[in-house]
C-alpha cells in the first residue's frame, strides 16, 4: 500500500487542523492505521491509532481530548482532526499502516507498522 499524507500547515496556538492520509489499493480495511509525529531534534512518537474496523482507537496521553482519528474504508482514507493545538504539537506527522493487526486491534508501537507516508509538517505558533 502507498500512503499520501496531506493537510499540514501553519496555525496559531488554539487553532485546528485536519490531516488526511490517502491509501492506494483496494484492501484498505486490511490495515490498522496510525499517526506518528517527529518534532525537531526528537525521536518519532506515536500519536493515534485506529483499528481496521474503525471501532477502536487509541491516543498518546498528550493529545487525548484534543485529537480524533477516523477512517473511511470506502474512500481509503484516515484522518486526524487536531483541535486546541499547542506549540508542542509542532512536528512532521506521518501516517502508517500495519498489515498484521487483528480486526479490532490498534497498534501503538512504531515497529508494528509496515508502510509509511512521506509526512506532512504541522507548525503551531505560540
Amino acid at each position: 500500500v502507498q500512503l499520501q499524507a496531506s493537510g499540514g500547515g501553519l496555525v496559531q496556538a488554539g487553532g485546528s487542523l485536519r490531516l488526511s492520509c490517502a491509501a492506494s489499493g483496494r484492501t484498505f480495511d486490511w490495515y490498522c492505521m496510525g499517526w506518528f509525529r517527529q518534532a525537531p531534534g526528537k525521536e518519532r512518537e506515536f500519536v493515534a491509532s485506529i483499528s481496521r474496523s474503525g471501532g477502536r482507537t487509541d491516543y498518546t496521553g498528550s493529545v487525548k481530548g484534543r485529537f480524533t482519528i477516523s477512517r473511511d474504508n470506502v474512500r481509503n482514507t484516515v484522518s486526524l482532526q487536531m483541535n486546541s493545538l499547542k506549540a508542542e504539537d509542532t512536528a512532521v506527522y506521518y501516517c502508517a499502516a500495519d498489515r498484521d493487526a487483528l480486526w479490532a486491534a490498534v497498534s501503538t508501537t512504531e515497529t508494528s507498522y509496515d508502510y509509511w507516508g512521506q509526512g506532512t509538517l504541522v507548525t503551531v505558533s505560540s
